[in-house]
């Protein structure tokens, strides 16, 4: 009997959120996977636990300071500093699919390495298609390189669009992204005005890293998911829809031509998502509880309220623009994100300076990749 060989597998933010499910993923099928690099930002204490479990060939941290002092510590490998060296690991000959789960525009690179490497590319960073969508698909495209979804939503609409065998055709009539809501569902405008950054981290459903919480909570994260559903689906804004469904358990839906809808199901939890993009386009067992519909008993859906979260509106407004303004949208939210987090402004102040600099945006329809990259920059500067 011949055994299949591994898949190998290296992950960017190895210790973030994403990560970590990754890990427990492979902890689970240590036949069918094996860890060749492993990368972090500055988190070495939790980066070397992690290389002492799995025995990567690879390690990096983009902290070099950090870098330099875990290299110390761990012999029988190679380390990497720096971003780039962290980029550098997508491009390893043995790796065949690259995890990228970085928060940020910081994806960018790895995200482009891989594609370029001809490597299947596991995107969990959706900051990378809202500010470089057209540039990501075109080297996909000309490295016959692919890309698997790990954002829950994104995945949901891929396994419905796979049901259906709609990936190649014109079929598909809306594209519905499911949202929990976040922690301040149903709250009103006024009600908002003076909420902690520990209240806002306290998502209800999902367990996440600070950045990706804050924007659960203004739903901005939604608006960045439209974003990229547009380029990974080759579906216009005007036929992605998102609604309110606290539970959860729904993780989008598409509606198609024939007045059929597809819903994609499952009881919360990252893994399954992360599985299927190193599987595709087999499945492999999980284990986790099967979905129990009598006992979750409703399942309740509501229109987003645009007035009380403006951000998601930004975030349309930004794709019907186009060019470099999407890029300027995510820069310029990351930094009232952590303004918001350092106690500098408030929650409800989080919108305005995201549009502020939206609007003093000098536009170019057909940017470059140096163009992204000076328009993040600038969008972190000004004030």
């Amino acid at each position: 009997m011949t055994h299949k060989p591994k898949t190998k597998i290296a992950i960017i933010g190895s210790t973030g959120s994403i990560g970590l499910s990754a890990l427990d993923v492979i902890r689970e099928h240590k036949n069918r996977f094996e860890i060749i690099a492993l990368a972090a930002g500055s988190n070495a204490e939790r980066l070397k636990l992690q290389i002492d479990e799995f025995k990567p060939r690879f390690a990096a941290l983009s902290d070099e300071n950090a870098a330099l002092q875990l290299e110390k510590k761990c012999s029988n490998i190679e380390f990497r500093a720096g971003e780039e060296g962290v980029a550098s690991l997508c491009e390893i000959d043995d790796v065949d699919i690259v995890l990228v789960s970085v928060v940020g525009i910081a994806g960018l690179e790895p995200a482009l390495k891989t594609l370029r490497a001809g490597k299947r590319l596991a995107i969990a960073t959706k900051e990378v298609f809202v500010a470089a969508g057209q540039l990501i698909l075109d080297e996909a495209k000309k490295y016959n390189a692919e890309i698997l979804p790990v954002d829950s939503e994104h995945c949901a609409i891929f396994q419905c669009m796979q049901a259906a065998g709609a990936l190649k055709n014109k079929s598909v009539e809306r594209l519905i992204l499911t949202a929990s809501g976040g922690p301040f569902f149903g709250k009103k405008y006024d009600e908002l005005k003076n909420v902690t950054p520990m209240q806002a981290l306290a998502h209800p459903t999902w367990d996440m890293g600070s950045k990706i919480s804050i924007d659960s909570a203004t739903l901005m994260n939604k608006g960045l998911e439209v974003i990229e559903a547009r380029w990974l689906f080759d579906v216009p804004a005007e036929q992605i829809d998102v609604v309110i469904h606290p539970q959860s358990i729904i993780h989008s839906l598409v509606d198609f031509c024939d007045g059929a809808a597809i819903a994609q199901m499952s009881n919360p939890d990252m893994r399954m998502p992360i599985l299927y993009a190193f599987t595709f386009p087999e499945r492999a067992p999980l284990k986790m509880p099967s979905l129990d519909l009598a006992k979750i008993g409703n399942l309740t859906f509501f229109n987003p309220d645009c007035n009380v979260f403006p951000c998601l509106k930004l975030a349309y407004a930004a794709l019907k623009e186009g060019g470099i303004v999407p890029a300027v949208l995510n820069a310029a939210n990351e930094i009232a994100v952590q303004k918001f987090l350092d106690g500098k402004i408030n929650f409800i102040e989080i919108p305005s300076h995201i549009e502020k600099k939206m609007e003093k945006c000098n536009n170019i329809a057909k940017p470059t990749l140096k163009d992204i990259i000076a328009a993040d920059k600038w969008a972190r500067e000004i004030e």
